[in-house]
């Protein structure tokens, strides 16, 4: 997914959880927001760090490091991205996420054979 055009807040925003779980149990709902936001959290370090693997150099010269005004403006542009919390509520919020509980589905299938 292409987190750059997300439209998720910047800053956190305050929300009433019961109105935020759209009918389902709140706990799940959070549990399955933090998922989400870990899954986003690892996407979007990964795709920095081999965004910054081009500037690796083999010698520990901190002049050049401080002089590369290209990896100062990626590092600059991914800490002013939405943190992945967020991105993962906006996502909830757009029905974006799919789940389902296994143990719902196990029921279900225990039912359909009775």
């Amino acid at each position: 997914m292409d987190y750059k055009k997300t439209t998720a807040p910047g800053s956190t925003i305050t929300r009433d959880v019961t109105d935020f779980s759209k009918g389902e149990n709140v706990y799940e709902v959070l549990n399955v927001l933090a998922k989400r936001a870990d899954q986003i959290g690892i996407e979007l370090k990964q795709e920095l760090n081999s965004k910054l693997e081009e500037f690796a150099s083999s010698t520990d010269n901190l002049e050049e490091i401080f002089e590369n005004r290209e990896q100062i403006e990626i590092s600059k542009f991914y800490e002013k991205l939405p943190k992945p919390g967020l991105i993962a509520q906006e996502e909830w919020v757009n029905d974006e996420i799919y789940f389902r509980n296994s143990n719902n589905v196990i029921a279900e299938k225990e039912t359909e054979r009775e």
